[in-house]
């Protein structure tokens, strides 16, 4: 660690990218301040233990907090003292209606703190764009990056727009995203921007041109492309993150008609990323967003040992986490399922003479609809309870985890016996009582399933209608035959 008497303003230090900037920075022997809302958020970080206590001056390779909010002026103002390079690395991701006025305001209040206080430069991370497509015609989060760069840009603070693709790390929404379709699907019928190219980076490689970008020279006031070493399609980064992990080909077709909001809930239900991110993450890759130049090798150079490719990006990212989670989870969880439906099914008997002869509601349903539906029912359960135990597994809900687990378990226990107490004990009563207890648990299990991601709770809603609809057409049963128990 080389030491230094430079102050750094980090923003966005809590984020992926901030976070990364800073730990390089301190590790380079900056003197680092962040602005945060919560300076205790930040002593949880992995390097949180070289930010000082409050009330002191941080030195080389240490780190201070000053906790305001980035878009009071007030606040920046006073971050702003001193520090000779300031990083803008917010992004709200927001969906409000004025979501670019406001990110374009933010940066001009952090534009105008930086000009007063004699800021020698910015550092900002936007995003790759097209070329040939008006900045209008983007989507909203890619303009509100273009539109963030220009701000800076014409603050009079000489100011370094980096615009890059993916970023491929753990921590980084966009490749959690392509970690998880590639880990959880063989295959999709896909949208047609799977098509599109994308130029993907190495997280270590982002973080060599946002540091180095500090000591550009003074007349230097652009926008840099920054990527990895090739583009690739969005389809092919999902195959090649499986080629890289000795995963199965993935393959994909591709859909005539699809729209932005339904993949957003489709990824929303599939992954752990929330489809409220996932759309301004699927409105990036509308376009082909590739590099276009690589100025920015003139003046800092590429990174130490040359681009890393795409594969070699992803063991790194992985290298400490399960990626093999999914498959033991679906497996384990579809075992249980299956035998419940297994149990159930040789406990059931509709050609019995003692089922045939009970007296039955108008609204029953026609015999050959409960094998239609309990398979898509046993199905769904397998499916939506396999995810949502391997995203609180992912997010690190243990205790929740653990809850849904046994939730799941009393469900098709209760399931099974339903079944044994109806058709093979013939015990109208008790199957009445155990078909109100299933459905509270069904209920119970979709809204477990919603605190996860709405939409595993609504794909499993179909489960709790029937087993409610069960309940009910099971006392109905006891009502119309009350000696048949």
């Amino acid at each position: 660690m080389s030491e230094t008497t430079r102050l750094a303003l980090v923003t966005g230090a809590t984020g992926y990218i901030g976070g990364n900037v800073a730990q390089k920075l301190l590790d380079q022997g900056w003197r680092v301040r962040l602005l945060s809302r919560s300076a205790d958020k930040v002593r949880h970080l992995s390097w949180g233990d070289r930010v000082v206590v409050d009330g002191r001056k941080a030195g080389p390779g240490e780190a201070e907090v000053i906790e305001g909010d980035a878009s009071d002026a007030q606040d920046i103002a006073r971050a702003m003292e001193d520090v000779e390079v300031a990083w803008y690395l917010l992004h709200s991701m927001g969906n409000t209606e004025n979501f670019v006025e406001e990110e374009k305001s933010m940066a001009d209040t952090f534009a105008t703190a930086a000009r007063n206080a004699h800021v020698k430069r910015i550092v900002y991370l936007g995003g790759l764009h097209p070329a040939d497509t008006s900045t209008e015609e983007l989507s909203d989060h890619l303009r509100s990056r273009v539109e963030v760069g220009r701000v800076l840009m014409d603050s009079g603070v000489p100011t370094a727009a980096l615009q890059t693709g993916v970023v491929v790390g753990d921590g980084s929404s966009s490749f959690t995203m392509i970690r998880h379709l590639s880990e959880r699907l063989p295959g999709a019928i896909a949208p047609k921007w799977v098509r599109n190219h994308i130029h993907p980076i190495a997280v270590a490689d982002v973080m060599h041109y946002l540091v180095a970008a500090a000591d550009l020279p003074e007349d230097v006031n652009r926008t840099f492309d920054v990527g990895g070493p090739e583009p690739l399609e969005y389809a092919d980064m999902l195959k090649e993150y499986a080629s890289a992990l000795n995963k199965i080909p993935r393959f994909f077709l591709i859909a005539p008609v699809t729209t932005a909001e339904l993949a957003a809930y489709w990824i929303g239900l599939v992954t752990p990323v929330k489809s409220t991110l996932v759309r301004p993450l699927i409105g990036s890759l509308q376009h082909d967003t590739v590099v276009r130049e690589r100025d920015l090798d003139d003046y800092v150079g590429p990174p130490p040992g040359g681009y890393t490719s795409f594969q070699d990006a992803v063991r790194v990212a992985v290298k400490n986490l399960d990626t093999s989670r999914w498959n033991k989870i679906f497996w384990a969880t579809t075992a249980g399922v299956t035998a419940t439906a297994v149990i159930g099914s040789l406990a059931t008997n509709p050609n019995s003479t003692w089922y045939k002869t009970l007296k039955k509601p108008a609204f029953q349903p026609p015999a050959w609809l409960f094998p239609v539906a309990w398979t898509a029912l046993y199905a769904d359960i397998a499916a939506i309870g396999s995810l949502t135990i391997a995203d609180l597994g992912e997010q690190g809900r243990t205790k929740e985890k653990r809850g849904y687990i046994a939730a799941l378990a009393t469900n098709l226990v209760l399931n099974a016996g339903w079944s044994i107490l109806f058709f093979d004990r013939q015990k109208l009563g008790p199957a009445a009582v155990e078909s109100i207890a299933l459905a509270a648990s069904t209920a119970d299990l979709v809204r477990r399933s919603g605190k996860v991601s709405k939409e595993k709770a609504v794909v499993l809603a179909p489960y709790a209608g029937w087993t409610a609809f069960a309940a009910g057409l099971t006392g109905t049963l006891r009502a119309l035959n009350p000696r048949r128990d």
